[in-house]
């Protein structure tokens, strides 16, 4: 086998073939001159080849650079805000909740009370200063107000400059949360020209002396740094100019390597050849990482200052601007509370510096170097304190927006939130579910949702919890706890009834007795009611205030069910009913803001009106794009809707839901009813003032029994609820085809005056029994005693 030479031979013979070459031209005399021919001909084409390479490269740079610039230059998320409290005379509001209103906004107790954000109070009378904000309708300036107070309403308003009265002021509204891009950054942005000169002054003299007059980056802070990073064998200086930070902010990764750097360099070049200082500073003041909230980058000065100090940046004191300006070098490393001591230190050098280069004066520096760093020591989150809400509010808006326009194109917001009764709301939630859980031995397990909204001119949501935990952001019951309602359901099946007012009204007898029905496949099913008694004939008011199941059954088999799901679809109900007899006693799943919708039409005498979360959205200039109008829709007549709602005023006074009276107003004339499923799984209680919806549930997630029925459970939140809610009784007369009588529901007749045990129901006219009695039972009837009193 012949042998096979090694690579190793194969080199070194073909080595000594070159030499051999190099030696014949050497001889020859022609070698030298022809060897550099040839090399400086390679090298020609290697460096043109470069070169090219190197243009175009450049030239991909610059359009980057100039694309990212000239268009659009951030994803700017959609900032959401609450409701702004519009203040007038006559306006029925407690002083104390006006203060808690301003609390919510962060103004600051202050005296005198002159600062934009700042109020004193004096007994029931204020003296606050709004701060500046853009509505959806106006630019409104900052105003410098007294009101008065007097018996929890507004007597007083001022303008406290002039003296003259105001016929109204609108606070601005409180910031609940954004939805951000995919990279979770925030800003504000801010422009050039609205700036405190401190702070871009600042910013040069400390971050970069010769921004003003380098283009874009400065060679000898180039090579300190590269001297340095040598001297250590890694990167560890940059010796960045501003344009070269915005570079790197703007455009780059946060990798360290000497590729990046080329690339931030020949960037930082191109940018400031393109673009003014002016245009530069204003993109570094949007751009620039300031600090982390949770997973929300803070990005730029305009929002670093409202989440350090509540204050826009235009209020921002030296010190403050200062404080912000030295956290650029590092924010976690600066940390306001981590390492207070650290950034103390940074921002009184900084204070320092601008003395030294008379940017501030001496004695400037000195006084704003006895300053606290004055950073809001519990920060509002911008991710939301309000996840249930925000969730509500991103669906509504999916109607019309695209995921990335909420996410990119710096939308406003405004919303229908009531930030104090949300708050309100989330701690008796979350305080009642904690006692009932320890009663019930539940181990953390139950859960609840509340809804509040109002009434008229629309139906708007005030507040909303989605979960024992309010702020916690997971699953929204609220919206999405798709649930049996039970006998939520019976006000349907009776106002299927009652409008057909010339065969029943709430005298008109129904059995409660035990019944059993068979379905087509052959299953039997026999309701029971709650105490596993049946009562005989009953009239409906009966059977309604007591949530009597067998009577409900006879009554609805007897309507028949396409009178009732005709009724449930015009009370807004949109789901498809099943007809069932056990749908009749709520075999029918609904979330709580379904609920809501439903009972919304009661409480609107007739009228269905979309539920609402928000009022305006504009865009990043402050155009308005979209109004969410007021719908309104007549379903029912609302004199049939005043006899249901008379009749439901007596489940709370006097039927499974009186309980509540104990937690509400003497004066307040409220209706609802009460909701309790098999095996007590779901704790139900709907109810509504003239003014005000709310509805909640109560039960766990895993549908196991937690021995709570609608009285026991929910109805003790409800009434919480509303013992906070500045609302309007609800009340009756007779007019518009209605009569309003006083009646004994166990004799089943009319009586001249209220007795006890009385309920005052309304009543189709000419419907009602013509029989009066007096409270002993005596009867009175007689033609000229049917007199327009005993409809009062």
């Amino acid at each position: 086998m012949p042998h096979r030479p090694t690579r190793k031979r194969k080199h070194s013979e073909k080595i000594r073939k070159v030499w051999g070459r190099l030696r014949r031209l050497r001889s020859s005399g022609k070698g030298v001159v022809a060897g550099w021919k040839l090399q400086r001909k390679h090298l020609w084409r290697g460096l043109a080849v470069l070169a090219g390479l190197l243009v175009l490269y450049v030239g991909y740079l610059d359009f980057v650079v100039r694309d990212q610039f000239e268009h659009k230059r951030w994803a700017i998320p959609a900032h959401v805000y609450a409701r702004p409290l519009e203040v007038f005379v006559g306006l029925p509001l407690a002083p104390d909740r006006f203060a808690k209103e301003l609390v919510s906004l962060n103004y600051r107790y202050a005296y005198p009370a002159k600062d934009p954000a700042s109020y004193q109070r004096e007994g029931d009378n204020f003296e606050f200063t709004t701060r500046e904000f853009h509505f959806w309708d106006a630019q409104e300036p900052s105003h410098s107000i007294r009101v008065e107070f007097t018996n929890n309403v507004v007597t007083a308003l001022k303008d406290r400059t002039t003296g003259n009265n105001i016929e109204l002021v609108r606070l601005d509204p409180a910031f609940i949360g954004g939805i951000y891009p995919a990279h979770h950054e925030d800003r504000i942005l801010v422009k050039y020209d609205e700036v405190p000169s401190l702070l871009p002054q600042t910013l040069i003299t400390i971050e970069d002396r010769k921004f003003l007059s380098h283009h874009g980056i400065d060679i000898r802070g180039i090579v300190r740094a590269l001297w340095q990073n040598l001297k250590a064998g890694a990167t560890e200086q940059g010796g960045s100019t501003i344009t070269q930070q915005l570079v790197k902010n703007f455009y780059l990764s946060s990798e360290r390597s000497l590729w990046r750097k080329f690339n931030e360099i020949i960037m930082a070049l191109l940018l400031d050849f393109h673009y003014q200082k002016k245009e530069i500073m204003e993109a570094y003041l949007n751009e620039i990482y300031l600090g982390q909230d949770g997973q929300r980058a803070i990005h730029g000065f305009g929002l670093a200052s409202r989440f350090y100090f509540e204050k826009p940046l235009n209020e921002l004191s030296t010190a403050q601007i200062a404080t912000l300006v030295a956290l650029i070098r590092g924010p976690g490393f600066y940390h306001p509370e981590k390492h207070t001591k650290r950034l103390l230190q940074r921002r009184n050098l900084i204070l320092d510096t601008l003395a030294e280069f008379n940017i501030v004066t001496q004695q400037e520096a000195q006084f704003a170097k006895q300053q606290t760093l004055g950073v809001i020591a519990e920060r509002r989150s911008g991710i939301t304190d309000y996840p249930a809400f925000l969730d509500l509010v991103q669906r509504q808006l999916r109607e019309f927006y695209r995921d990335e326009d909420l996410s990119s194109e710096g939308l406003r917001i405004f919303t229908t939130l009531d930030p104090v009764l949300q708050q309100e709301l989330e701690a008796v939630v979350h305080k009642r579910v904690e006692q009932l859980d320890q009663q019930r031995h539940l181990h953390g397990k139950l859960q609840a949702a509340a809804v509040l909204t109002t009434i008229n001119p629309s139906v708007e949501v005030l507040a909303m919890v989605g979960d024992r935990n309010p702020r916690f952001a997971g699953f929204n019951r609220a919206v999405d706890a798709i649930r049996p309602i039970g006998s939520l359901m019976k006000p349907a099946v009776f106002l299927a009834a009652l409008n057909q007012p010339s065969k029943y009204n709430w005298l008109t007898t129904v059995e409660d007795a035990p019944l059993t029905l068979k379905s087509q496949e052959g299953q039997t099913w026999s309701p029971r009611n709650y105490d596993n008694k049946s009562h005989g004939s009953v009239a409906l008011i009966s059977a309604l205030t007591q949530s009597y199941n067998q009577a409900t059954v006879n009554l609805g088999m007897a309507v028949d069910f396409p009178a009732i799901i005709d009724t449930l679809h015009r009370l807004g109900v949109k789901r498809n009913i099943p007809a069932y007899p056990s749908s009749l006693l709520g075999a029918v799943e609904m979330s709580p803001l379904e609920v809501v919708q439903m009972y919304q039409t009661f409480a609107s005498g007739g009228f269905q009106s979309p539920l609402r979360a928000i009022r305006e959205v504009m865009n990043a200039q402050g155009e308005r794009l979209r109004r969410y109008p007021i719908e309104v829709q007549k379903t029912f007549e609302p004199g049939v809707i005043t006899v249901l709602n008379s009749g439901l005023t007596q489940v709370v006074e006097a039927g499974t839901a009186k309980s509540v009276r104990q937690q509400l107003p003497k004066e307040l004339l409220v209706a609802g009813k009460t909701g309790t499923t098999n095996d007590t799984r779901d704790s139900w209680f709907a109810g509504f003032s003239a003014s005000h919806v709310g509805v909640v549930w109560v039960g766990t997630d895993d549908n196991q029994p937690t021995g709570l029925s609608g009285s026991s459970g929910a109805l003790r939140i409800w009434g919480d609820m509303m013992s906070q809610v500045a609302t309007t009784s609800l009340s009756f007369e007779s007019g518009d085809g209605i009569e309003m009588h006083w009646v004994d529901p166990v004799t089943r007749r009319v009586t001249d005056k209220p007795c006890e045990g009385g309920m005052n129901l309304g009543f189709v006219k000419d419907t009602a029994p013509r029989e009066v009695v007096d409270c002993s039972g005596n009867v009175i009837t007689a033609e000229s005693h049917w007199l327009p009193n005993l409809f009062k």
